[in-house]
This record gives structure tokens, C-alpha cells and sequence, in this order.
């Protein structure tokens, strides 16, 4: 039972006197005054609708516009109007007796400007008379209730506004007058609560044979009930002179203890509204509700039974009734006038009752009136500055706490480390983290909290509980801790959220577990490994060498992370690119021949730059190594890596190599590989090797002609006895005809050891040679003289003599000839049907044509060359012997001066004269007849 003297009270409504519209002059209005004789009222459809005793019913609608009609002959002694339709019930009576009528009113339609009454019925169903007490109808308009002072409620189902679709019966009896009636809806369940003087009962309308249930055995008095809102769960209010009950409909709920006689109750929208008499100015009275028509003073108040606090409490003179509509409460006295009580906004209460410091109080109000969440956090925020201001600081941060996601985590970060309750902050961080709304700052604020207070276990549950979700930035955590020293907490976090470099970086530079960081580097991805391997390599190689080289091997030949973390459809392995982890093995080169070497065996297609260190490596070794078996066995390990044909696009750099660490083997291979056979002979002769000279001549001199020149010049400088090498020179000089004689003699004539016995031979051989040349030229130029002859006689003899034609066979078919037949001078003769077939000109012999046509094919190629100035200066520049170009343009006939052809009279051509000459040649035999 809550106690009422407890409650605190407050103003949270204004009171006016309602008074009449100011006139045009602006006078001040008067106070709005009520016709006398009222005697019920009610509220709804905009509008506050009053009965008074000569039968009126009177509507005053917002404009105080008051009107009426007559509605009974006699008095109206109750009304009802209903909130969701505009239908109005009233009870009066047309004649003296006890002869209540029901009337029925459509305030929407009118008849004869009066509101159309739809139903006449009386409200006692027998002929026992008795006064109705209450009157109550369903919003539904399938229900009306009519309570009777002999305690008897008359139940009408149905269609409340037509006689034919209705049923009257009796609900109750009793001998208790009945005091309150209230309708209760919920879902489809209809239930009808009935109170009298001394019992509370229940039906539930909504089964047959209404079942009912006696909740109390004590009641009310008139107009001492009431049902609540939705808020309060639609319970009904019972409010005795002692206590006031609230009751479910199969039960009694709580109670409240407001003392002082009840005289009216009402439900405004989550209050609790009760007028009640003046124990100060009046005194207790036996029958509730008995004495309203007296003068005495009476107390309204206000109270809400959720924050459980009085809303507002004044004094009145003789209330009527308390009607509420407009969004206002309006309070009608005997005296005719109408005072408004206005509820104040949500803003203004909370101000009321921030300057009071009821903040718990504040909070509750905001709720009930469903504040949003940014009013709510400004409470809360200036509740905990209260707190804060008061010295409570850990009340103060779970009112602050509240405010996360509102108020700016700074604001409340400030104060308390001004005021160095880490303790505090560090309880207002992990909210903020768990409501996933801190930034890098708060978690490094955070994290730095728990490390001030030494609170390991706290840190770990903060890290380690995130299982599902993390609330904190990751990174920030790692950098945190690490700062502060709690290195394993910092890799536990790194490796369960995947910061691999973190992981790393702390394993390596700050804990120098190198074993597990190369452990770990193998778990991961490939491309995050090699990543990995190329930042981190150097320091692993140095302290844990074979174990990198091992992962360094995998990783560029057939990498698949030993942890699974590719993933089950990862079936083929990747490789990095070998040659850009050599940098790796700075100062490890025994590491980088084994890595380089199991590279080169197992993946042929190596890049090429591990073979040339690898090569590079290998030279390094045989030049500094001392003992002969192992600097034998690196020399034909360096030679077999150098003939393994991966040096041909960077031939340079493997021959600079080699010559650096002065690897003769390989110069020379590589001299021989590059075609280089100048340089190979040279190399010989600058170590005097002169047998090596005469094999380099004998084995690359058909390449190069001009190493034997360069030899017997080599020789011809020495001073010392080489007539040996320099015979050999000259024989191959003489066979192959490389130099002309008096170059030979010239060439050793620079050397003083040298005699005339030396090239004796090859100067009698070179003399006998050129005399057979000459014998065989002149005998050449007597045949062609010969035949020059020959052939200048035969053109003689065809320009002057006749050509007789003895051929008896046909040079095409072979058949004897017949006529006609076609003769040539050539002394070839045809048959004219094969001359025909096989002849491509008339003027041309089938069978010496291809061999002439030869011939002026070439006549016309020397004319064409003719003017090739240009050719012949270019070929007579690039030439070594000059003379031979001369020689051949002069065979050419470049240099002579020719009459052309095309130089002939006018009026005739080559062509024509040609045919004509032909023509005259030929000789045709006709067929004799």
C-alpha cells in the first residue's frame, strides 16, 4: 500500500476561470457563466454536454457558442456520450413518477434542427418502480448498462440506437444500490464491472450466460469509480474513503491510501483524478457521495500513480463535475462557472523538478510520457553532474553511462580525469566499448587504465571475451600494449585478429622469439609469407639461418601454408620469384650457394639472376680457396654452371665476371661462345701460347680470314726463332690466296730474324702459280678471238649469200616435212601446223627461242646497269679492291659509248625492222601443185 502522505507534490497544471470572447471595444471578458440547473454532464466530439432539470440537454463547444434543446418534458438526470461515435444517451423523464426514459440521439442528423432521437425506451424493464443510478454504453454501441438504486443493472445487447435489433434483460440484482458501471474490452473479450455500496462483482459479456465474479466486498459511492487507460492495463477504479483499489476482472490489483471522502473520480490520461471533501473545512461524512449539493470546500487532485507523486492539488466550491476535453481538464462548480486546468508541457515539469534535483523522478516522468532517447540522455546527463558535483562519483557515472551514444564521451572523460577516478573511467570505457561506440582514443585510454591499475585479469577478459564481436579498434590495442609492456597480451591479440606484421614486429623485436616467428610466417598466406620473408628476412637469416633457408626453398619452389590458411580449394602450390631474396642472405653465403644451387637443380626456369650469382658465388669460392682437390672440383662445378647455356642473353656480364677472378677456362669458353676469336687468339698471344695462336687460326680461320694476317703479323714482330709458326702461317695464306705477295713481304719484313729462306718457297710458288694463270688467260683470249671470227664470217655469209634449206625432217615432230613448211636461218625447219602450235611469235624459232631470249635478258640487264652511277660509286667506296668493280662495270659496257637502238630514223622502229629483217630470212615453200 503506497502511503499518500509521501507523495510529493507539484504544479504541473495551470489554473483559468474559462471566460466569454473579449468584445470589439477590448474590453476584459467576464467569467463564462452556465445556465442554472444543471444536473448532469459530459464530454466528447468536441464539446461538454450538460442536462439540467427542465429537460434540456445544452452543447458548448469550443467557441462557447452554447446551445440546446428540449429533450425531456421534465428533467434529464443522466447523460452518456460516447467518445468514437456522435451518439448521445441520456436518461430523464417526461412526467412525475417513476417512469425513467432511455433516449437515444443522432448528433449527426437533425430533426427540425434538434438532434435525431433514434431510440425511446423505458429504462426499468418491469413495473417495480426504482431510480436508475448509472448509466454506462459500450463503444461498440452493442452494450448499454443501466444500474438502479434497488440494485438491480439492466443489460441491452445489440444495436443500441434501434429497438429491433436489441435485447433488454436483467444482468444483476441485488439489495444494494448500484454505484458505477464500466465496460472493459480486451481483444474480444467484453467484460461489464459493477460496484454498489458494498460488493465490486465482474461479467464477462462475451459467454453465454455472462459468468460473473465477486472481486471485493466492500464498494463506493456514486460517481466514485472509474476505468483506466491502456497505461494502467484498463483496470477499474474503486476509490473508497479510505483507500483507493484498482481491480483486474478476475482480480483485485494494487491498492493506494488516499484518505478524505470521495466525492468524484475520473481517468485523464495516466491520472488519477479525485475530488474529495476538505477535512479542514468540513467534517467526516457517513455516506460518500450524500452531500454533494452542499457549499463546503472541496479538494481536486491530480495524482499519478506511476511516478507516484501529485500532480497538482487546489481547492474548488462546490464541484458539479470534472469533464476533460480540448487536451484540457474542465472543473464545473454550483456556481456556473467553468475553470480550465491546463497541463503544463513535458519541458517545464522537467525544469520543475531539475531545480528541485528530483532527477530519479524526472527520469521516471520522461519515460512515462515516452520521451525520446536524446531527452532522456540530458536528464541523465544532468543527473550525473549533480552526482558528480556532490562528490558521488560512482553514482555519477551510471547516470553517465546511460548517456552513451547521446553525450559526447569527452565530456565525460574530462571529469574524471581531472578528478583521477580511474576507477570510474575505466567502468564508463568498457561500456563505451561494449556498445561498440568507442574510437582508437578511447580504446588507447582504456587499455592505458587497466595498465595504471595493474589489472591483468581485467585486461584479459577485455581482450579475450570479444569473442563474436570486437568493440575496439584492433591496432590501437596492439600499439597500446605493447607500449606498456604486456607483450603477450599484444601477440595474443595480433594473432587472433590476423595483424600479422604486429605479430611479427613484437615476436621479433620485442619478445626475440625467432623460432616462432618463422613458424608462424609459414602458416600464413602466400602472398602475406612472402611479404613477410622479404621485411623480416635478413634478421631470421641471421639468427636462425638453416631454418630460413628451408622456408625460403619452399617458398619459391611449391609454397602451401602449413596452418590450411589458403583454404581447402587451394590444391596448387604458388612460388615466389627466387632472385629477390637473394638480398636476404647478405653475409650468409654459404646459405645462398645451398639455397641458389637447390633453386637451379629443382626449377630449371630459375630467374636469371640466380645463376649469375650463383656463378658470381662460385668464382668467389675457387679464387680464394687454397686447397688444389676443392678448388679443382669449384672449377669444373663454375665451367659445368657456365655450359649450361644460361648465360646467352647476358653474355657481358658473365665474361666480366670471369674476368674479374681471372677464370681463364671460362674467358675463353665464353670468347668461343660469342664468336669472339680475335679476342681468343689475342688472349694466347699476350701468354705467348704460339701454338695455341696457329690452333685458333686452323680452327676458326674459315670464320675469319683475317686471324691468319693477324698471326703472321704477331709472328713477324717477334724477335725471337719463329720461322716454324710463321711457314705455317704463309702455307695456309698461299693455299687460301689471303694476301697478296708483296703484303706478305712487307709484313715480315719488320721481323730481323727472318730471312729470305722463310718465304722462299712461298714466293716460288706464288710465281709459278701466277705464270700458269697468265698461260691459261692467254690461251682463253686466243679461243674467244677464234670464235669471235667464226662468228663475224657466218653474219657475212647471211648478210651476202643465199641459205639453202636441206632439212628433211621437222625439228618439232621429227616426221619428214611436207608442205607448207616454215625454215629459219638458225637451219631449224617446221612443219606450218607445229610451227603454228608451238610458237609464240612469228618472227622466233621454237627451239632457239629460250636460249636467245637468255641472251637479250642479259643485254638488257647491262643496259639497265648502264646508269647506275650512284651503285657503282657506293660499291667502289665499301670495296677492298677496287679495281675489280672498275673491271666488271667496263664488262658491263657501262663506260662505252653505244649508238641505242632507239636512235633510228623516223618513221621506223626496232620492232619493225626487226620483223622485217626476219621476213627476209625466211624462206617459204609452197606446196606444189
Amino acid at each position: 500500500m503506497a502511503a499518500y502522505l509521501q507523495w510529493r507534490r507539484f504544479v504541473f497544471f495551470d489554473r483559468e476561470t474559462v471566460r466569454e470572447p473579449s468584445g470589439p471595444d477590448g474590453a476584459g471578458a467576464k467569467p463564462f457563466a452556465l445556465p442554472p440547473g444543471i444536473a448532469v454532464c459530459d464530454s466528447g466530439r468536441g464539446s461538454l454536454v450538460f442536462g439540467d432539470m427542465e429537460g434540456q440537454i445544452w452543447f458548448l463547444p469550443r467557441s462557447l457558442q452554447l446551445s440546446s434543446f428540449q429533450a425531456y418534458k421534465l428533467r434529464v438526470t443522466h447523460l452518456y456520450q460516447l467518445k468514437q461515435h456522435s451518439i448521445l444517451v441520456s436518461i430523464g423523464e417526461d412526467e412525475e413518477g417513476i417512469n425513467p426514459l432511455v433516449k437515444v440521439w443522432n448528433l449527426e442528423k437533425r430533426d427540425g434542427g434538434n438532434p435525431l432521437c433514434t431510440r425511446i425506451f423505458p429504462a426499468i424493464p418491469g413495473n417495480k418502480p426504482t431510480v436508475v443510478s448509472c448509466l454506462t454504453v459500450h463503444e461498440n454501441l452493442n452494450f448499454m448498462a443501466i444500474g438502479f438504486a434497488d440494485g438491480s443493472v439492466v443489460l441491452t445487447k445489440g444495436d443500441i440506437t434501434r429497438d429491433r435489433h436489441s435485447k433488454t434483460q436483467i444482468l444483476h440484482e441485488g439489495s444494494y444500490p448500484v454505484t458505477g458501471l464500466a465496460f472493459r474490452q480486451s481483444g474480444k473479450t467484453t467484460h461489464l464491472f459493477v460496484v454498489t455500496t458494498e460488493n465490486i462483482q465482474s461479467y464477462m459479456l462475451s459467454v453465454k450466460d455472462y459468468p460473473h465474479l465477486e472481486l471485493d466486498t466492500h464498494g463506493c459511492g456514486l460517481r466514485c469509480s472509474s476505468l483506466s487507460d491502456p497505461s494502467q492495463d484498463l483496470q477499474f477504479i474503486v476509490a473508497g474513503n479510505e483507500c483507493v483499489y484498482l481491480y483486474q476482472p478476475d482480480e483485485r490489483g494494487p491498492c493506494f491510501a488516499f484518505e478524505g471522502q470521495k466525492l468524484i473520480v475520473h481517468w485523464y490520461r495516466g491520472y488519477l483524478i479525485i475530488v474529495s471533501k476538505d477535512r479542514k473545512t468540513s467534517p467526516k461524512s457517513e455516506f460518500a457521495g450524500n452531500e454533494a449539493q452542499n457549499s463546503d470546500k472541496q479538494v481536486l487532485n491530480i495524482y499519478d500513480l506511476c511516478n507516484k507523486f501529485i500532480a497538482y492539488s487546489s481547492i474548488f466550491d462546490d464541484i458539479v463535475d470534472v469533464l476533460a476535453e480540448w487536451g484540457s481538464l474542465y472543473v464545473l462548480t454550483r456556481d456556473g462557472k467553468i475553470h480550465v486546468l491546463q497541463e503544463k508541457d513535458t519541458q517545464t515539469k522537467l525544469e520543475m523538478l531539475f531545480r528541485k534535483n528530483l532527477f530519479e523522478m524526472a527520469i521516471n516522468l520522461a519515460k512515462s510520457h515516452h520521451l525520446d532517447s536524446d531527452g532522456l540522455s540530458e536528464i541523465f546527463r544532468q543527473y550525473g553532474d549533480h552526482l558528480y558535483n556532490k562528490g558521488n562519483h560512482d553514482g555519477a557515472i551510471q547516470q553517465y553511462i546511460r548517456t552513451i551514444g547521446k553525450l559526447e564521451p569527452s565530456y565525460v572523460i574530462r571529469k574524471f580525469l581531472d578528478a583521477q577516478r580511474i576507477h570510474n573511467l575505466t567502468a564508463y570505457l568498457q561500456m563505451l566499448h561494449l556498445q561498440s561506440l568507442a574510437n582508437a582514443d578511447h580504446t588507447t585510454l582504456l587499455l592505458n587504465c587497466y595498465t595504471k591499475l595493474k589489472d591483468s585479469s581485467k585486461l584479459e577478459e577485455f581482450i579475450k571475451t570479444s569473442e563474436s564481436e570486437v568493440h575496439f579498434d584492433v591496432e590501437t590495442a596492439i600499439k597500446v600494449l605493447r607500449q606498456a609492456g604486456y607483450y603477450s597480451h599484444a601477440v595474443y591479440l595480433a594473432e587472433k585478429h590476423e595483424h600479422h606484421e604486429w605479430y611479427l614486429k613484437i615476436q621479433l623485436e620485442d619478445i626475440k622469439n625467432y623460432q616462432e616467428a618463422l613458424h608462424y610466417i609459414g602458416k600464413l598466406p602466400f602472398e602475406q609469407a612472402e611479404s613477410n620473408m622479404k621485411r623480416y628476412g635478413k634478421i631470421l637469416m641471421h639468427h636462425v639461418p638453416n631454418e630460413t633457408t628451408e622456408l625460403l626453398k619452399i617458398l619459391c619452389t611449391d609454397y602451401r601454408p602449413s596452418g590450411g590458411n589458403e583454404g581447402p580449394g587451394m590444391l596448387e602450390g604458388k612460388k615466389a620469384n627466387s632472385e629477390e631474396f637473394i638480398p636476404v642472405f647478405a653475409n650468409n653465403s654459404r646459405e645462398l650457394k645451398a639455397f641458389l644451387e637447390h633453386m637451379t637443380e629443382v626449377q630449371a626456369d630459375s630467374p636469371q639472376g640466380v645463376y649469375d650469382t650463383l656463378l658470381e658465388l662460385q668464382l668467389q669460392n675457387w679464387a680464394h680457396e687454397q686447397d688444389e682437390q676443392i678448388k679443382e672440383k669449384l672449377h669444373n662445378e663454375a665451367l659445368t654452371l657456365l655450359k649450361s647455356g644460361r648465360f646467352k642473353t647476358v653474355f657481358d656480364k658473365a665474361l666480366v665476371l670471369c674476368q674479374m677472378h681471372n677464370f681463364k677456362d671460362g674467358v675463353l669458353y665464353l670468347y668461343e661462345q660469342g664468336k669472339l676469336f680475335q679476342q681468343i687468339m689475342h688472349y694466347h698471344m699476350q701468354n705467348e701460347q704460339y701454338k695455341k695462336v696457329i690452333e685458333v687460326c686452323e680452327l676458326y680461320g674459315d670464320q675469319e680470314a683475317c686471324l691468319w694476317e693477324q698471326a703472321l703479323s704477331y709472328f713477324a714482330r717477334k724477335e725471337e726463332n719463329c720461322k716454324e709458326y710463321i711457314a705455317a702461317v704463309l702455307k695456309h695464306i698461299e693455299n687460301k690466296n689471303l694476301m697478296p705477295p708483296l703484303l706478305v713481304v712487307q709484313t715480315l719484313a719488320h721481323n730481323s730474324t727472318a730471312t729470305l729462306s722463310v718465304i722462299k718457297d712461298y714466293l716460288v710458288n706464288k710465281l709459278q702459280k701466277q705464270s700458269c694463270q697468265i698461260e691459261q688467260d692467254e690461251q682463253r683470249i686466243q679461243k674467244y678471238r677464234e670464235e669471235t671470227t667464226r662468228i663475224r664470217l657466218e653474219i657475212e655469209e647471211l648478210k651476202a649469200s643465199p641459205k639453202i634449206f636441206q632439212k628433211t625432217k621437222c625439228s618439232i615432230c621429227t616426221s619428214a616435212l611436207e608442205l607448207p613448211s616454215v625454215h629459219f636461218l638458225c637451219g631449224h625447219s617446221f612443219h606450218q601446223h607445229c610451227f603454228e602450235s608451238y610458237s609464240e611469235s612469228d618472227s622466233e624459232c621454237p627451239t632457239c627461242m629460250p636460249e636467245n631470249r637468255k641472251v637479250m635478258d642479259m643485254i638488257r640487264a647491262q643496259e639497265q646497269k648502264r646508269d647506275l652511277h650512284d651503285q657503282f660509286q657506293h660499291q667502289l667506296k665499301c670495296s677492298n679492291d677496287g679495281f675489280s668493280v672498275v673491271a666488271d662495270y667496263f664488262g658491263r659496257g657501262v663506260f662505252n659509248k653505244l649508238t641505242l637502238i632507239t636512235d633510228l630514223p623516223s618513221g621506223k622502229t626496232a620492232t619493225t625492222i626487226e620483223a622485217g629483217l626476219q621476213r627476209e630470212l625466211l624462206i617459204h615453200t609452197k606446196r606444189s601443185t
